[in-house]
């Protein structure tokens, strides 16, 4: 369930208790597990990587391939539930799920057993914080998983020899998105972590090359859905 206009409401990391380590996969970007809170909405803000999500609520388990998030969204959080994550790299794709398909989307994957579910034909065990890796190289061995290198340098900066074109399309179908939306994603991430080490609007506006202010309230409310003051102030109170 979700509704435009986070308005005043929490974003995941001011309100969940987040457990985050790291991968040795190269397809992963890190791994995540945290309990919901007793508060019915957070805000879910925009991420340039796509993720599987488990949810284990009162004695069934889900999983949930979430896609690229190009704007702040208000998203329910049930009552009584565990989740754990696994962030994918960029230029990490699924094949037979078109990342294009998955943007601003998540799809549950039918079950297959209480345990397991179906992907592209096969039934797969859900996976646990404890075998994340075992899944994900299992993934990858059945082809299931990929991953574009030269989707991947692109993001840096343009590849030799291949044509702006094709940079474009490779990137797009490797991640569902433009460059262009990507680096806005990860200047909007970086402005929150200026502002929160007590950088000031205008300073983190001139120093992440905002035109001016008022963009910069513009890109936090699109893609934080936050405004500057809001996010000063909650870093105030934590």
């Amino acid at each position: 369930m979700r509704r435009r206009g986070p308005g005043r409401l929490k974003r995941a990391t001011e309100l969940f208790v987040i457990d985050e380590w790291g991968s040795d996969s190269g397809f992963v970007e890190r791994a995540w597990r945290a309990h919901s809170e007793p508060e019915p909405f957070f805000i879910s803000v925009g991420a340039s990587h796509w993720q599987i999500v488990v949810t284990a609520q009162r004695g069934v388990t889900r999983l949930t391939i979430r896609g690229p998030e190009t704007r702040a969204t208000v998203t329910a959080i049930p009552a009584d539930a565990e989740f754990f994550g696994i962030v994918f790299s960029l230029g990490t794709f699924v094949p037979s799920l078109p990342l294009a398909r998955l943007v601003d989307r998540a799809v549950t994957l039918p079950a297959a057993t209480p345990s397991s579910v179906w992907l592209d034909g096969s039934r797969w065990e859900i996976p646990t914080p404890e075998n994340a890796d075992v899944f994900v190289d299992r993934l990858v061995r059945h082809g299931l998983v990929v991953r574009d290198p030269v989707a991947t340098d692109a993001l840096q900066a343009d590849v030799d020899g291949v044509s702006t074109r094709t940079l474009q399309r490779r990137v797009a179908r490797a991640t569902g998105l433009t460059r262009r939306t990507i680096r806005q994603i990860a200047r909007a991430e970086k402005a929150v972590d200026a502002l929160g080490r007590g950088v000031s609007p205008a300073q983190a506006a001139l120093l992440l090359g905002y035109s001016d202010q008022a963009h910069l309230n513009r890109s936090l409310q699109r893609f934080i859905g936050q405004t500057p003051g809001h996010v000063v102030d909650s870093s105030r109170t934590r």
